[in-house]
């Protein structure tokens, strides 16, 4: 994965520079097919097919499947439409091809209702292909520090946005992603989706009916000093495993998943009860490192090795909205340690 496929070298040795390639001005005619970087674009593509597959795994596919596409048919493009359009149609009918055979992923709140704190049972562990999983922002956030800009990003990269886009059929869900979070004019998403402007607008109406049922109420607000004391309080509090000091960080409402379990729990004391007993109490004595995911803060967590060290088990990603936790979104390390854990930069073993 992440394998540069930029061809190097033009015909005469030296390498071909494409000075506005990333504005996605620059159409294929405007440079040698053998010599074109299509690197610049895969941070924005990555972000696109994640909305669209809710798999940070299979977007870091897809985008790699876009770009061997993208080299294959090269040569037969006619330039009439600029790269970066050329690019994402190539993502889009990717992802439609990835969707074909597999259901919608979905978070534990979708599954069924939550759980009594006194019951043990987290039952079977379900494929990682069943659940909306996380994904790093380092490949994906945009490159800005614009406050708006910002807001905008983590809206539209939480968790709970992305399993509800998963319930629109495959182009509402692609229109939608381009009008609304990528802000394309309703005609370039009509050429890129090979449709019309009045097939567009229909579509974004329907989405946007679909979402009102599914998408979370409560925004994600910036998150300042307060906030890093928070999360400061709150390493501390996990790390020493003081039950009754984490649960005051939570809101009264706030919700525990631990994918790929379909058990949740509801509610800050209900929370407490099941991380003292029936919950994992293997946790006791963990190591937080922190890392970034959905536009949230994150951070991996280790359990005790009983070879040595620490080993990895958990990748949390919190939501925290006025100056509380309201969301406690642990995807443990059985989904794919050896991949899971590399994918937000972090070490796959922790020394004593």
């Amino acid at each position: 994965m992440g394998k540069n496929l930029t061809s190097p070298l033009d015909g005469d040795g030296r390498r071909y520079e494409l000075p506005s390639v990333a504005s996605g001005a620059v159409t294929l005619r405007d440079a040698p097919a053998a010599t074109l970087d299509l690197e610049p674009f895969r941070r924005e593509l990555t972000g696109y097919c994640y909305r669209m597959l809710g798999s940070g795994f299979e977007a870091e596919d897809a985008v790699q499947e876009t770009m061997l596409r993208a080299w294959r048919s090269v040569d037969g493009f006619e330039g009439r439409s600029s790269l970066r359009s050329w690019l994402y149609r190539i993502a889009g009918n990717v992802c439609i091809d990835m969707q074909r055979s597999v259901q919608r992923r979905a978070r534990p709140m979708e599954m069924g209702p939550d759980s009594l704190p006194v019951e043990s049972m987290l039952g079977p562990m379900l494929p990682e292909a069943v659940w909306v999983t996380p994904i790093s922002d380092v490949g994906v956030a945009p490159e800005s520090s614009d406050p708006a800009e910002v807001a905008q990003y983590r809206e539209s990269i939480r968790l709970a946005f992305v399993a509800a886009l998963q319930h629109l059929p495959a182009r509402q869900r692609a229109a939608l992603i381009l009008c609304e979070v990528l802000r394309w004019q309703v005609a370039e998403a009509a050429e890129l989706l090979g449709t019309s402007v009045p097939a567009v607008n229909s579509a974004l109406q329907r989405a946007r009916a679909t979402l009102r049922h599914h998408a979370a109420d409560t925004p994600l607000e910036p998150l300042d000093d307060a906030d890093a004391e928070l999360l400061g309080r709150y390493v501390d509090a996990f790390e020493r495993y003081d039950i009754e000091e984490l649960v005051t960080l939570l809101r009264d409402d706030a919700v525990q998943s631990m994918p790929p379990f379909a058990m949740w729990i509801r509610g800050a004391a209900n929370i407490g009860r099941w991380m003292v007993e029936p919950g994992p109490s293997g946790c006791r004595g963990s190591r937080l490192l922190p890392t970034s995911a959905n536009g949230c803060p994150a951070f991996g967590q280790y359990r005790i090795d009983p070879a040595g060290g620490y080993t990895p088990w958990a990748v949390q990603v919190l939501e925290i909205s006025g100056g509380q936790i309201i969301g406690m979104n642990f995807f443990l390390a059985p989904l794919d340690p050896e991949r899971l854990f590399p994918a937000f930069g972090l070490p796959l073993h922790l020394d004593a």
